[in-house]
């Protein structure tokens, strides 16, 4: 293989070099022998806007699951032994995430100039959340890296594990919504126009209902990328007021008060809350810190303005408890209680391991159940739907055929 690198001699001179060798291990000792040290270096073309790595880099993405893998066999290896540096270059040759290869080699050079494991790791902020810098620089600052690097991955796959639980619950509505669309739009352009010019051949008077059907089908049918163009424009108007602070504000305030998913969106927060500040606590960074991360996992803005009041009220001498225990409309009473009990006792780390488990069954428990509770909602729309079409189209067929009797 043939690899471009950058290394500095023993007197501090840095020089660029390209070499030919088995491996980067290979290359490490080589350059080594040669009294110099790698600070970095790629395979020769690699990113090459011609090259495949090129391209896989580009489009590649860093998943949830791909960082708990990171974490998890990084603390691994540490324990078992293996220098740091080495442990990263063993994950960066492992890896088949071009992205991730990247990431992991600038990491390992970071760490082989000197730097400490969360400088590297926080050079990437948009790859890896506060909370994992933050239980990194905890491990290091007590001298147990490994203990932190599987707390953190523990809580990712715990938090990781929800949400994909979640997304499956939501998987079978959405299939029913999308086959629903699909079917009223095969109607409306295939079987309406056909009735349409029936009616009109028979001079039929049509109820306002029977003609807005007719209305929205000649719009599908004969402006028909129009319509696709205008649907795109509103679904994309949504999407891009709901980003904004003032929409994302609106949408967290109306998910609160729809029935069951108020709830769900309660206990999710719940869990969030609890799971992070019990890892963050456990591995020694303070209840400040450990508020201002959880700040930024928890998403919902009025769970966010609770963590910012909880942070404030730490700051000024409060308990942990107090602004959980006066926002009880949000976080469960529950949440309060045990952390109340878990200052009391000095256990507080524990007490929120013991909430994160509860709400974290409690909503499994009711993501379970989802698709039963949407259903009878789902039968409802579908009824009402085709119920409407159904006597839209029939009306003016039943006058006729009375006509013609």
């Amino acid at each position: 293989m043939r690899f471009s690198y950058t290394a500095e001699k023993a007197g501090g001179e840095v020089y660029k070099g390209v070499a030919e060798a088995a491996d980067r291990f290979a290359l490490y000792a080589t350059v080594r022998q040669e009294g110099g040290k790698i600070i970095s270096l790629e395979e020769a073309g690699a990113m090459n806007w011609m090259s495949m790595k090129y391209w896989n880099n580009v489009f590649s993405h860093i998943t949830e699951y791909e960082k708990i893998l990171l974490a998890r066999n990084l603390g691994a290896m540490l324990s078992a032994g293996l220098p740091l540096a080495r442990a990263l270059a063993v994950i960066e040759r492992q890896t088949k995430n071009a992205k991730m290869s990247v990431i992991i080699a600038s990491i390992e050079s970071d760490v082989r100039r000197g730097d400490t494991l969360h400088v590297a790791f926080s050079k990437f902020p948009r790859v890896f959340p506060k909370l994992f810098i933050a239980m990194v620089r905890a491990g290091e600052e007590g001298g147990d890296l490994p203990s932190s690097l599987q707390i953190v991955a523990d809580g990712l796959e715990r938090m990781y594990s929800l949400k994909k639980k979640i997304t499956g619950a939501l998987i079978y509505p959405c299939i029913i919504l999308i086959a629903i669309v699909g079917i009223g739009f095969l109607m409306m352009t295939q079987v309406v126009p056909t009735l349409a010019s029936t009616f009109a051949e028979a001079g039929a008077t049509l109820p306002k209902s029977t003609q807005f059907v007719i209305a929205v089908s000649n719009i599908l049918v004969h402006y028909t990328w129009l319509a696709l163009g205008g649907m795109v424009l509103v679904v994309g108007f949504i999407y891009s007021v709901v980003r904004t602070k003032w929409g994302k504000r609106g949408l967290d305030f109306g998910l609160l008060r729809v029935p069951v998913i108020g709830g769900i969106v309660r206990e999710v927060n719940a869990a969030r809350t609890s799971r992070t500040l019990a890892a963050l606590l456990s591995s020694g960074v303070d209840v400040i810190t450990g508020l201002d991360i959880v700040g930024e996992v928890v998403q919902n803005y009025y769970f966010q303005e609770v963590i910012h009041a909880a942070a404030k009220g730490v700051g000024s001498g409060e308990p942990l408890s107090a602004a959980f225990v006066r926002r009880e409309d949000l976080y469960p009473a529950f949440v309060g209680e045990m952390m109340a009990v878990g200052e009391e006792t000095g256990q507080v780390a524990e007490m929120l391991k013991r909430l994160a488990l509860f709400y974290e069954d409690e909503v499994d428990r009711k993501t379970k159940d989802m698709s039963t509770i949407i259903e009878p909602f789902l039968m409802i729309f579908i009824g009402i739907t085709v119920g409407f079409f159904a006597v839209s189209m029939i009306t003016p067929i039943y006058q006729l055929s009375s006509t013609i009797n």
